[in-house]
Formats: structure tokens, sequence, C-alpha cells
């Protein structure tokens, strides 16, 4: 399994849905700096990540949902982890789950370079 390592100041976990997107930004010190809901547009999300924009990371799951984020990764030049959903689900573990919780495990699994890729 391929886990993400690379160092950045910032990181993005995001939880996507077809119509709303749950963002959580950590420090590279683990403070939370954005934990919003928000509507899934590419506006909406740019704005949410504006003033950490400089050197942060985007990490979104291997689901059906996945792709827009991933494309405006790359027009935007903002790097974007694909998370491999299954093993994600294996290791977040717990029965208590929301998407405002599974944004933040997920930017606090790419934070500590725990992410596994698809």
């Amino acid at each position: 399994m391929r886990f993400y390592t690379k160092q950045h100041t910032m990181y993005c976990g995001s939880d996507r849905h077809a119509r709303t997107l749950d963002i959580c930004i950590l420090s590279q010190a683990g403070e939370v700096m954005v934990h919003q809901h928000c509507t899934a547009n590419a506006e909406t999300f740019l704005t949410g990540i504006a003033p950490y924009r400089d050197d942060v990371v985007v990490a979104v799951e291997c689901l059906c949902t996945w792709y827009w984020l991933a494309d405006l990764g790359v027009r935007e030049g903002i790097p974007c982890v694909l998370g491999h959903a299954l093993s994600m689900q294996a290791i977040h573990g717990g029965t208590a789950t929301n998407d405002r919780l599974d944004a933040q495990k997920v930017a606090v699994r790419l934070r500590g370079g725990r992410l596994p890729q698809a």
C-alpha cells in the first residue's frame, strides 16, 4: 500500500457528496484552521482554501464524486491526493461518523503520512 508522505504547511481533508462538501484544513502543527460545510462547487472550494493556498495539499476519497475536485487541483496547481476508499474505511475505525468528522480524519491521516493512496 502506498502512502502520501510529502510535507506541506497545510493539509486539507474533504468529504464529498453530490451536492455538498465538508473541508477541514490543518496546519503542519495539527491546528484546525478551517472546518466548514459548503456546497460542492469550484468557487466555494477555492474561496474556502484561499488563505492557505500557497502550500496546501488536498485529499479526497476515491468515490464517484471525486473527479471535479481532482480536475480543479490540476487546473489550479493544487496538489490533490486520491485516497483509497476501502483502505481508508478500514483505517478510520470507530462507530461514530459524520461528514465533518470524516473530513477531519482524512486531513489528520494526510498530515501524518498515513493516507493510503488509490
